[in-house]
């Protein structure tokens, strides 16, 4: 345009406005060259990004890709249901890839506890009767139990006999007599007497020898009662106990030889029972071990929803990003392939009044 004039003849046309037609006429013959180079790029790109846009990711998104995998036949020889050993077939990648989504284990999306028993894999009970059997027939043999030797039991019925105390019958006689021979009081008195009737010279001798009698039989009283009678009833319970220590002797032997018989009768049926029982406790911790293996198994181990998820990443990045950006590639140079065609007509068009021209118009 800047060297375009209209008051100028074609023929006088500058080089400025024929170096634009020639430009023109340059792009015209470009566009015929290489535009096949174009169009063959936007075929095999559409042909790409189109078709796996559609056949996978719109696939993917509406589940019909599973509906295709999942349809009999597709593949020779595969069958999932089979491989599982599983008879009604009802395992499917639509079914799997949907348990999935709910954050469920292998063991339920797979459904295998149609082709595997847990039960009857992990079942104890299986053991337990072999068990039983082997430990009815084991046979306990112990020494023999000696509580007490027969030198033990003479030592104790000797002891019993030698503890037997003496005859204390003459002892409490006396003590329930008084200490002195004669009566203190008695003799005071009688001291009295014959001071009354005696000379006046030792009258008050006499008279001060019975009160100190009968201070001496008050503090005899006072300081000897307790002691004699705590002694008295020291000698009954001495008496009434070793008459007692034969009996209690020969019971407690006679109970000796009962626990010995006891022990001797019954110590291998005791043990029998009680290693039962820590069998049977030993075989409860294993099923509660096996109940709690199971629950895991089923329940905890491998959660398959980390996989869904990776898989919905790469249909994300795949779909998302590499595949929309190839189609908007393909689309942007689809329209530019379209333009081409008024482009082209367009240039020719204007290349006659931009060019210089050998012979001018004449009307």
């Amino acid at each position: 345009p800047l060297g375009l004039k209209e008051s100028v003849l074609p023929t006088q046309r500058s080089s400025l406005s024929n170096a634009g037609g020639n430009f023109f006429m340059a792009g015209v013959g470009f566009s015929f060259i290489f535009s096949w180079l174009l169009m063959l790029l936007v075929l095999i790109t559409f042909m790409l990004g189109g078709n796996i846009y559609m056949l996978a990711c719109e696939s993917w998104r509406s589940q019909q890709l599973f509906q295709l995998v999942d349809t009999p036949g597709l593949i020779p020889g595969f069958n999932l249901s089979e491989l599982l050993q599983q008879e009604d077939g009802t395992t499917n990648f639509s079914e799997i890839y949907r348990q999935c989504q709910q954050d469920t284990t292998l063991w339920q999306a797979l459904h295998l506890d149609k082709s595997v028993s847990l039960d009857e894999l992990l079942s104890i009970s299986q053991y337990t009767g072999e068990i039983s059997t082997t430990f009815e027939k084991m046979n306990i043999t112990l020494s023999p139990i000696s509580l007490l030797s027969q030198s033990q039991r003479d030592l104790l019925l000797n002891a019993s006999w030698a503890g037997q105390p003496p005859d204390f019958t003459l002892t409490l006689e006396q003590l329930d007599q008084n200490v002195t021979q004669g009566s203190l009081l008695d003799l005071a008195a009688e001291l009295e007497q014959l001071a009354d009737s005696g000379d006046s010279g030792v009258e008050e001798d006499l008279k001060a020898h019975a009160s100190k009698l009968r201070e001496l039989d008050k503090e005899m009283q006072t300081n000897f009662s307790g002691p004699m009678q705590s002694l008295k009833e020291n000698i009954h319970l001495v008496q009434s106990g070793a008459a007692q220590l034969e009996e209690q002797t020969k019971a407690v032997l006679d109970k000796a030889n009962k626990t010995q018989e006891f022990l001797e009768r019954e110590t291998t049926n005791i043990i029998k029972n009680e290693t039962q029982a820590f069998l049977e406790e030993l075989l409860n911790v294993f099923e509660t071990y096996i109940f709690w293996a199971k629950s895991r198994l089923t329940g905890d181990v491998a959660r398959c929803k980390p996989i869904v998820q990776a898989l919905d990443n790469v249909e994300a990045i795949t779909c998302d990003y590499l595949l929309d950006s190839l189609n908007a590639f393909w689309f942007s140079l689809g329209w530019c392939t379209v333009f081409l065609l008024p482009s082209i007509i367009l240039a020719v068009r204007l290349a006659k009044y931009y060019r210089r021209m050998d012979v001018a118009d004449v009307y």
